[in-house]
């Protein structure tokens, strides 16, 4: 420890030899750095002990550490809650030393160059500046090539080896051997119609980002169940790195010159595919949601003449049940849903969707049947080969991709994925913060969970005098007393 920062010193040895995340601070108050350990006061100590010269043998780390001047810590109950709860924090305070798994050297991005009149699919390393659209970034090469290639086959696309030549009735010819990977239109075809297949394939590949996104988080849960907390970390890193950039790039959509997505005929395709009696104005969609077996929550979004109803969105959080039953929790939400409006006398959509295979529509169909509904339309949308499920006795449907009916379906699946994924994610985030009561003694679950109600979060019960927190049931002055000073003493980032 350096002499010139003797109350940092101290600090440091007071630290517990519990679970935990810290917050290195410059001489501003910024934090720089927000690290996650195992044992807080070994893990904070070796950065500044003179015998660890492997810390600074990293002139990164040893600049860092010249540079710290405060220390402030959270305590939690296991690595489990340090690792979610390090993740909230880098997300949040964005440190410049924590390390960045954006960093496209380390992974391979797919390039498609829209700046250009013939856009062509490749991989890159690094991120440019120059009007493309970018992907990724991917840990797996193999898969993503085999990807490209698939894609090559399914939508007639440009990869980096081809070379165009504009024929002069202003046409393209794509390939100038007619290259039996195209299957999916005429190698000779129009400027138009050739960048609407790369609109098709680009959905198409931020489809497999989602999907790998997905498996990126199951594979970072099965980590931190067994205990495995630097690849659950590092994985939890990918896995903000591949969601950002995904959300970049719906973001960008609004920039490339594309062919605007019909919402009319959208839906005059829809009605007819379903044999509908007409054009199904409004839609409601359901997804369930949850990690590893809890936080089980599900959404319902709307939609109204084609486009997103915002104020009629839904959240609900599963009430008949602990555990991990997609089913039950399908029929439980679908049910509660459209007992209320019939309870409320309000009109019932023209179709509903539920996200998931002959499973979840079973179930979906079951809660109608309870509540002796049976003029309402219900699909599904089973995700691996986009088939539409129906609750009756009819054959399962598979569209074309490019069929503006299953366009549709997928964006208002994807809109209810979305959205019962933020639910999900900001309950953790809640339950995390509420966790800093365990660190209190003196008070069991009952209690805990009162004083939760009564004041409704933790930053309610900071804002309590002794006297309001005296006003609970079982609370006495002695641990009022107690739990203000405790609260008082907290962080202000333990509260937000």
């Amino acid at each position: 420890m350096q002499k010139n920062r003797p109350e940092l010193a101290k600090f440091i040895r007071s630290l517990p030899q519990t679970s935990g995340v810290y917050l290195m601070k410059d001489r501003l108050g910024q934090v720089i750095y927000v690290g996650k350990a195992k044992n807080l006061k070994r893990r904070v100590s070796s950065y500044f002990q003179g015998s660890r010269k492997f810390i600074y043998s990293q002139p990164k780390i040893g600049a860092m550490v010249e540079m710290v001047r405060e220390i402030s810590i959270h305590q939690t109950r296991n690595e489990a809650e340090a690792l979610l709860l390090e993740g909230r924090l880098i997300k949040e305070y964005r440190p410049r030393y924590n390390t960045d798994f954006t960093d496209d050297k380390q992974f391979l991005l797919v390039q498609v160059d829209w700046q250009n009149d013939v856009p062509r699919f490749r991989l890159r390393r690094n991120r440019m500046e120059d009007g493309s659209r970018y992907y990724g970034p991917f840990a797996r090469a193999g898969l993503l090539r085999s990807t490209l290639a698939e894609m090559r086959k399914k939508f007639g696309i440009l990869l980096a080896d081809g070379k165009p030549i504009r024929l002069a009735d202003g046409r393209i010819r794509l390939y100038d051997d007619a290259r039996a990977e195209i299957f999916a239109g005429q190698n000779e075809t129009t400027l138009e119609e050739y960048r609407g297949r790369v609109v098709e394939a680009c959905e198409f590949l931020e489809g497999k980002a989602q999907g790998w996104l997905k498996d990126l988080r199951e594979e970072m849960n099965r980590r931190a169940e067994a205990l495995d907390f630097e690849e659950a970390a590092r994985l939890r890193d990918l896995c903000e790195a591949l969601a950002k950039t995904i959300h970049k790039t719906r973001r960008y959509e609004k920039k490339i010159p594309v062919l605007a997505f019909q919402e009319k005929a959208a839906l005059r395709s829809l009605g007819e595919v379903l044999n509908l009696e007409s054009e199904p104005k409004v839609v409601e969609c359901f997804d369930v949601s949850h990690v590893s077996g809890t936080f089980v929550v599900a959404s319902m979004v709307r939609f109204l003449e084609g486009k997103p109803d915002k104020r009629g969105y839904r959240k609900f959080k599963i009430r008949s049940f602990d555990g991990n039953d997609d089913f039950r929790a399908m029929h439980e939400v679908v049910g509660r849903r459209y007992g209320r409006l019939l309870q409320e006398e309000k009109s019932l959509p023209d179709l509903v969707v539920v996200d998931g295979g002959l499973g979840q529509v079973s179930a979906a169909q079951a809660a109608l049947d309870h509540l002796g509904i049976e003029s309402l339309e219900l699909v599904g949308l089973a995700k691996r080969e986009e088939t539409i499920v129906f609750g009756d006795d009819r054959k399962s449907l598979q569209l074309d991709a490019r069929h503006p009916a299953r366009r549709f379906l997928q964006i208002v699946r994807d809109e209810a994925h979305r959205f019962a994924n933020r639910f999900n994610a900001d309950l953790r985030s809640k339950r995390i913060r509420e966790s800093i009561l365990h660190d209190f003694k003196g008070l069991g679950e009952k209690r805990r969970a009162e004083l939760l109600k009564h004041f409704g979060s933790i930053a309610g019960l900071k804002k309590a005098s002794i006297e309001e927190l005296q006003g609970v049931e079982g609370i006495g002055k002695k641990t009022a007393t107690n739990l203000n000073l405790f609260l008082k003493n907290l962080s202000p980032t333990t509260t937000t």
